[in-house]
């Protein structure tokens, strides 16, 4: 299994929040096909929406309230899968041929497993993706990642936290957002 990376994402400069202390991910990979994503929110959760939790079960448009993302792509492919992944249990899965442009829809399939643990001002998120279930080819090869996080307030204002932000409005599709790689081994760079 790989070495444990801890990244820090951070706010898009346009969607500034004081509610928000910190969001940081720890990502590993495991020779079986698996990518773990771990997830942490610091932040005054009194004051965010927060989904109540539900059985876990594919849901659309998560992306417009608080949740948790991660979009994998083939090193040196425009294809790419994104997952959400919400406080809720809930999640989806889309797979796009290029920027922006879905290939399928998604289904129950690629499930991903989520754990969440909430612990006074700190929520964690624990996602784990069966590479296999992408394609076959995803478990033995490199892989380039976007993390990224929507985290709505109790005002309904959004902010948006990314490993990296393209110039201009938040993208989280955008190449520029995929700033880490994992190569086949699991080791990050």
């Amino acid at each position: 299994m790989m070495r444990p990376r801890l990244v820090t994402l951070i706010c898009h400069p346009q969607t500034p929040t004081a509610v928000v202390r910190a969001i940081s991910a720890c990502v590993r990979r495991s020779p079986g096909a698996l990518l773990s994503i771990a997830f942490v929110l610091d932040a005054d959760l009194g004051r965010l929406r927060i989904p109540p939790a539900r059985a876990a079960c594919l849901t659309h448009g998560l992306w417009q309230h608080t949740c948790f993302e991660a979009f994998i792509a083939l090193n040196g492919s425009p294809a790419y899968h994104e997952f959400n992944f919400a406080p809720s249990n809930e999640w989806a899965l889309y797979a796009f041929q290029g920027y922006r442009e879905i290939a399928a829809l998604p289904d129950e399939t690629g499930a991903p497993e989520v754990n969440v643990c909430r612990v006074a001002d700190r929520l964690e998120l624990d996602a784990v993706v069966r590479l296999d279930s992408l394609s076959a080819i995803h478990p033995t090869s490199p892989l380039r990642l976007a993390l990224s996080a929507v985290i709505e307030e109790d005002s309904g204002s959004l902010s948006y936290w990314a490993l990296r932000h393209p110039a201009g409005e938040p993208d989280f599709h955008h190449t520029d957002a995929f700033a880490l790689t994992v190569d086949s081994s699991g080791d990050p760079r």
